[in-house]
């Protein structure tokens, strides 16, 4: 009879060479796009004092998963996840050609990029949403794919395609904020503010709540 263990040890260091590799990849991507947000904020400063100095763009790292970008009322949240992901085999883009020819491609390292405004975090706003404006995953040879937002208008949904590149961070990037730009901060029927409880008040947990429209999320760009 056939060692079942020598089947487990061997599946469990294939499994972990590969969702190590990938790791490596995805924080290698973020610790350069990191970089150039670093750049692009300095740039967009440069450019824009020259016309308004009251427009504030700053970036600010929060750890080595995590960075943000605020300017005007928006913050964008860039976070790299630590875990690896795969997907159920009726995925879009696990029926991939390419990525059915090689099991390692069927697992990926994943960076999230959210829309909040900037009051939620100045106030510490724990109820307020952010939004999803897209979502990078990273196989293990270095290709991605944007998932997410159509406002961000990325050709980038070919994997087999898509290899990573100083370049293509930089207009992911200045995509996300195009598209945070663009989404604008709605206001409450006054119907939903014309009674509140002294709670509230006291708490000013917002007498009036704006929120943004969110994005249309597109699950086709994988297609």
């Amino acid at each position: 009879m056939k060692d079942r263990l020598d089947d487990i040890i061997q599946g469990l260091q294939q499994k972990s060479a590969t969702k190590q590799a990938i790791y490596r990849n995805t924080y290698q991507t973020f610790t350069r796009m990191k970089e150039i947000s670093q750049e692009i904020v300095d740039e967009l400063t440069t450019r824009i004092t020259t016309h308004n100095a009251d427009v504030i763009i700053e970036y600010k790292a929060i750890s080595d998963l995590e960075f943000q970008i605020k300017f005007s009322g928006d913050l964008l949240v860039f976070v790299m996840h630590s875990n690896i992901i795969t997907f159920p085999d009726d995925y879009e883009i696990m029926r991939n050609d390419y990525v059915e020819e090689d099991f390692r491609r069927r697992f990926f390292g994943h960076i999230m990029a959210y829309n909040f405004m900037a009051d939620t975090i100045k106030y510490n706003r724990l109820d307020d949403p952010g939004y999803l404006v897209g979502r990078m995953l990273i196989n293990i040879d270095n290709h991605f794919v944007i998932e997410g937002v159509k406002q961000m208008d990325l050709p980038y949904d070919r994997i087999a395609r898509n290899v990573i590149s100083d370049d293509m961070l930089r207009l992911i990037v200045e995509s996300a904020m195009i598209a945070a730009v663009n989404n604008d901060l709605m206001g409450q029927d006054v119907s939903d503010i014309e009674r509140i409880t002294y709670k509230q008040k006291l708490e000013n947990s917002q007498l009036s709540r704006p929120r943004k429209l969110g994005f249309m999320i597109s699950h086709e760009l994988t297609h």
